[in-house]
């Protein structure tokens, strides 16, 4: 084609805050841009102080958009040996106490000029367009592709009447993203299923997991010992992060584990709890407070224990077979992905738990080719997600094709006609306050309030 494509990138999530949607679509906008065929830009929400102090970790919080952009750059130019030029824009967010996520206040899609609305990319396309009021995502961008990164459908399951609000989620996804997405990745068979979607881990490792692995390989083709410590887990501390699991494992099979060590690392709400459930056990499970994953603090570990079946693609199990230890997790979908490498151990009971993890304890790590460190890393991802969405321009100029024939012609206008009809439904129900409030929409955010608007520089709404 004559002119670059553009690719927006649109998230719920930015760092500090060290979150999977916050750091695989800033990665994703670094390698997207890196050969120059293409220009991209990542949108990110802005949080007005109050919510930075309830989101942000270690009181880091910022007086500006451009504070923040600069806080996100440094920290990507740490990790990776390439300068890309991507943009950053952001949209006005807010942080919903009871959903522990930032949700948009207002028409979010606006933050890119028309004159440049091509491609667009929905990080979490569901949670993006929940309470999306405003102009239809597919009559914005020429081409709209949502990236399904959670499973939100087992963490309702785990509330109460978990099930019935299960049920209505899955139609309330359907719908939007159906209404939204011409295209749907989903990263692994975890998440649920949507029309238009293809199964493919779009994401990458952090090049320096790879580092790590490599210098420990280097060590064991010296003959020295890579690995002096056994067993970890790493996660957010709340239970629905692999805790409850792994800790209910721990206490059901003390016997057959005597004499195993365990270390978990994380932050949490649920802190205090996991700790006190490690209190009771006979084993020796020591709680620390959360780090970054590629602390040197971690590289000596040999076992990486992750039984969580919440996750859909699991960036720190990712992480740990790129350092080159061994992984023990379930036989679980969200794992599929990393079933292609050795020292991947995967179990399906307790006794299959206990099996692996005594056996993982006693081996030495295979170590990674070239191939497989290549289908970790970023670069591999890139080429992934290129291929499954078409973006090598021959989707998007179908997507004009006139139909051959009468007969399809007429089908595409009224499977047009039918998803016209289901946005402007989803439109006008996002336009009530109470509509909204009743779905869980944060009150007041079918407009950003006038602080977010004077940050972001954007116009004041008449009516807030």
């Amino acid at each position: 084609m004559d002119r670059k494509r553009h690719v927006a990138i649109f998230t719920t999530a930015s760092l500090p805050w060290m979150t999977g949607t916050a750091v695989n679509p800033l990665f994703r906008a670094a390698y997207l841009a890196k050969d120059g065929e293409r220009k991209v830009t990542l949108v990110i929400p802005w949080l007005s102080l109050k919510h930075q102090k309830l989101v942000y970790p270690g009181n880091i919080t910022f007086s500006s958009p451009q504070e923040q952009e600069s806080y996100v750059r440094e920290w990507l130019k740490e990790r990776i040996t390439f300068t890309s030029s991507f943009i950053i824009r952001f949209y006005p967010g807010k942080f919903a106490v009871d959903k522990r996520s930032i949700l948009a206040a207002g028409e979010i899609s606006e933050i890119i000029p028309d004159e440049e609305a091509d491609i667009a990319v929905l990080e979490e396309p569901e949670h993006l367009t929940w309470f999306h009021h405003g102009k239809r995502w597919k009559t914005k961008f020429r081409f709209v592709i949502g990236i399904v990164h959670t499973n939100y459908l087992e963490y309702v399951k785990r509330e109460k009447n978990g099930r019935l609000k299960a049920f209505f989620l899955k139609h309330v996804n359907t719908w939007v993203v159906g209404i939204y997405c011409h295209k749907v990745i989903r990263l692994s068979a975890a998440t649920q299923d949507y029309p238009n979607s293809i199964i493919c881990n779009v994401h990458g490792v952090n090049p320096k997991f790879l580092e790590i692995g490599k210098r420990k390989m280097e060590q064991q083709q010296s003959g020295n010992q890579a690995f002096t410590k056994g067993a970890y887990y790493i996660g957010k501390m709340v239970w629905n992060k692999g805790y409850k699991e792994l800790l209910e494992l721990l206490r059901d099979h003390q016997e057959e584990l005597a004499g195993l060590q365990v270390d978990l690392y994380g932050n949490g709400e649920d802190s205090s709890e996991v700790q006190e459930a490690a209190n009771k056990l006979k084993l020796v499970v020591r709680v620390y407070a959360g780090r970054d994953h590629a602390d040197p603090v971690f590289h000596d570990y040999k076992v990486f224990l992750n039984p969580s079946t919440t996750d859909v693609v699991c960036t720190t199990t990712a992480e740990a077979l790129a350092m080159g230890k061994i992984v023990v997790c379930a036989n679980h979908p969200s794992n599929d992905f990393f079933k292609q490498f050795s020292n991947c151990r995967t179990y399906d009971d307790g006794n299959g738990f206990v099996e692996v993890t005594l056996k993982a304890l006693t081996e030495k790590p295979s170590q990674l080719s070239e191939a497989q460190r290549h289908e970790l890393s970023w670069e591999a991802a890139t080429e992934r997600f290129l291929r499954v969405s078409e973006l090598d321009q021959g989707f998007v100029k179908k997507l004009s094709k006139i139909p051959s024939t009468k007969s399809a012609s007429r089908s595409l206008n009224v499977r047009r006609s039918m998803d016209d009809v289901s946005a402007y439904i989803h439109y006008l129900s996002s336009g009530f306050e109470a509509m909204r409030r009743l779905f869980g929409a944060i009150p007041a955010s079918l407009q950003p309030d006038e602080e977010l608007c004077k940050e972001l520089g954007l116009a004041i709404p008449t009516h807030t």
